[in-house]
């Protein structure tokens, strides 16, 4: 609930803090005394929007403040909360209007947009009014409210989430008649591309290796004689080795008379000798690596060729053939399969769908209970609200066709004013004055279902006196048992109802000439009684109107 407001060089309001309890508060005084500036700088603070006007002239700025009690769970803290916001404790709500037409939002001292302003707001406070455009006139919150008075809470869910499955299956559905269409399409290219390649039967490295092996032999030709006039070299009838090994023995046999002179000499020629043989090893086995059938180089030439058409002919890297192969495959396996598949999916939606009806079958019972419910509720307040003759009918519109999350019905809130007169939406047939009472006896029926804990009636009363006045308040005072609840008004026995009285009246600006200021003053016992009379004789106050306050007083303490 709002339990403080506080407004700082709005218009005529130079400096107001006001404290609000439980209950029924009322807000009284002559027209002109700035109800109405209290009541918009209200809704600036809740993200209404600003207007550089609304800053008292000669300031720069101007603020107001509204501090919220409200529970754990509300769903204020949790709108907070997603933007980061710290919830702990009350939450203060907090517009800034600049001049020249600039405003600024904070929530918990914490800068926010307009829209987050204004979205915390809308779960904290309802305005109503005579004119009022939006909450229970707004046909888009009429199924809502519908569902929250009939408690229709898990069939609503049961329905979201039928039409969430009716939702995937038909996805399913449509991507795989989207496969199945193209592969279709395709199918004699897919058939005619999967016998090609797996007659070519590619392998992943497959045209790397083959390269290298027709380099190697397309090379071997010219290598090989070079490989062999090197062996004649070595090992061939010119080869040095017999007369080196001669040379060796020779030596061997000095060697008793100058060991020193002859064993460095022997030792080097057995090195060439051994070098000379490691040479004649290696030339042995490239030349038996040159050699080749000439059919083998054909037969790579050829596989390497036909590896290289096909990547040409499907616009892909050869190592990627054998991927495409198996994709090829799983296509034409799905043209083959798809029938099949088609059919489950088919009959998957199918069942989705019965689901959802089913469901949402049952909540339109509820619903329609509860639209019954609801307008013998509603229609049960209406005659001493001086509607006596008037028609309260929640109006459904049923479309089985949809699969909505929200199910079959749109919901709209009717009246019929007078017998013979045709039934239409609230908002078009209902006058300013039957409209705040329509509205009133609706807030009453809801007020514990899922109303915003602080309620603001503006003037709905304007027209109406003596017994609808009355009925007026005592349906403001049961309101209040529920929720917070306060009122402008002009009927002294509203006012007498409430557990708060303000009064709100221009006082000239001590040390200003010519300036005057809205102040808002609590009042008690006396000086309520007397704003009472002053309501029920109006600029001269009678004893008798004191005397009336004070019945109209000790009639709503009973």
């Amino acid at each position: 609930m709002l339990i403080q407001l506080t407004i700082r060089d709005i218009v005529l309001i130079d400096r107001l803090e006001l404290h609000f309890h439980e209950g029924l508060s009322v807000l009284t005084g002559e027209t002109g005394a700035g109800k109405s500036i209290l009541l918009d700088a209200f809704a600036l603070a809740l993200g209404g929007r600003g207007d550089g006007s609304l800053v008292r002239h000669g300031e720069a700025q101007g603020q107001v403040t509204a501090v919220f009690d409200c529970s754990l769970d509300h769903p204020a803290r949790r709108i907070a909360a997603d933007a980061d916001i710290d919830v702990d404790g009350d939450l203060i709500l907090r517009r800034v209007q600049v001049a020249d037409g600039r405003t600024r939002a904070f929530v918990n001292d914490q800068p926010v947009s307009v829209q987050v302003l204004k979205a915390i707001g809308a779960t904290l406070v309802e305005i109503h009014g005579q004119h009022d455009d939006r909450a229970l006139v707004d046909p888009a919150t009429h199924r809502a409210i519908l569902d929250a008075f009939g408690g229709l809470t898990g069939e609503i869910q049961a329905v979201a989430d039928a039409s969430r499955r009716v939702r995937e299956a038909r996805h399913a559905l449509h991507e795989h008649r989207n496969r199945i269409d193209k592969a279709r399409k395709e199918a004699d290219f897919l058939r005619h591309a999967v016998e090609e390649l797996t007659k070519l039967n590619p392998l992943a490295g497959e045209e790397e290796t083959l390269a290298g092996r027709r380099v190697v032999m397309m090379q071997s030709e010219k290598v090989a004689q070079d490989l062999n006039e090197a062996y004649e070299v070595v090992a061939g009838n010119t080869s040095p080795v017999n007369e080196l090994s001669a040379a060796v023995r020779k030596l061997e046999r000095r060697g008793a008379q100058a060991p020193s002179l002859v064993e460095p000499s022997v030792k080097a020629l057995d090195a060439a000798l051994v070098a000379i043989d490691e040479a004649r090893e290696a030339l042995e086995e490239a030349i038996r690596a040159t050699e080749y059938d000439p059919r083998e180089l054909e037969q790579t030439e050829e596989r390497l060729f036909a590896l290289r058409a096909a990547a040409r002919k499907y616009d892909v890297p050869a190592d990627d053939l054998a991927a495409l192969r198996k994709r090829f495959e799983e296509d034409v396996a799905a043209i083959d399969a798809g029938e099949e598949q088609l059919g489950g999916l088919e009959k998957a939606l199918k069942e989705a769908d019965a689901a959802y009806v089913k469901a949402a079958k049952a909540l339109s019972s509820g619903r329609k209970k509860a639209a019954q419910a609801l307008d013998t509720a509603v229609q049960a307040e209406l005659p001493p609200l001086k509607l006596e003759r008037a028609r309260f009918i929640t109006d459904i519109q049923i479309d089985e066709t949809s699969r909505d999350p929200s199910g079959f019905e749109r919901v709209e809130f009717w009246a019929q004013t007078n017998p013979g007169t045709r039934p239409g939406p609230l908002m078009k047939v209902a006058s300013g004055g039957e409209l705040s009472r329509f509205m009133l006896a609706l807030k009453v029926v809801l007020a514990d279902k899922g109303s915003a804990p602080t309620l603001v009636f503006d003037e709905i009363d304007t027209g109406v006196g003596g017994a609808v006045a009355d009925a007026i308040g005592q349906r403001l005072a049961r309101l209040a048992e529920k929720v917070q609840v306060m009122a402008v008004t002009h009927a002294p026995q509203v006012a007498a109802k409430a557990g708060s009285h303000f009064l709100i009246a221009k006082e000239g600006v001590r040390g200003a000439k010519d300036r005057v200021a809205t102040r808002v003053i609590p009042l008690d016992a006396a000086p309520r009684r007397e704003e009472i009379a002053r309501m029920l004789a109006g600029a001269t106050i009678t004893e008798e109107a004191r005397a009336a306050a004070a019945r109209l007083l000790e009639a709503a303490m009973r």
